[in-house]
């Protein structure tokens, strides 16, 4: 259980994984500041448009911070390593 614990927090994803986390987290903030806005300005109350941006934030966080699977589709290859001379 505590292997299982510490390889879900230890955070690795490939270069693929984070390009979409870049990309998710860029689209998501940009409709996040839209709506807030659009809804404060509606209803004409600034807790209404920090609220929802927060609200937006929040789960922008609980998508992207943890690795999850999805982000580490494309793991990286690595060449074996070549032998060290000892001097």
């Amino acid at each position: 259980m505590s292997n299982m614990i510490q390889k879900f927090l230890e955070g690795k994803i490939d270069f693929e994984g984070q390009k979409l986390v870049e990309k998710i987290a860029r689209d998501t903030l940009i409709v996040a500041t839209l709506v807030s806005f659009i809804a404060g300005f509606a209803l004409q109350s600034l807790r209404v448009t920090f609220g929802l941006f927060a609200l937006f934030v929040v789960l922008l966080s609980i998508a992207v911070i943890p690795p999850w699977p999805m982000y580490n589709r494309h793991p990286v290859k690595w060449l074996p390593a070549k032998g060290v001379k000892a001097e």
